[in-house]
């Protein structure tokens, strides 16, 4: 089942910032670069939880 992308412009920010930094840093934790991207794009806990489920469940994989 796939995930859609929610519209906020913080989240597609935040997907998009990590994906460039495990491209550029292949071995930083993603556990680690979503808290970052957490604080870093002030987002709610309702988009926090998004985006864990987004990474952690391999989606993102599937949007590349």
């Amino acid at each position: 089942m796939t995930t859609t992308m929610p519209e906020s412009h913080s989240i597609k920010s935040a997907v998009k910032w990590i994906s460039s930094e495990l491209q550029e840093e292949f071995h930083l934790a993603l556990n680690d670069l979503i808290q970052q991207a957490i604080l870093r794009y002030d987002l709610s806990p309702l988009e926090a939880e998004f985006l864990a489920r987004f990474y952690q469940s391999g989606e993102a994989k599937d949007q590349s």
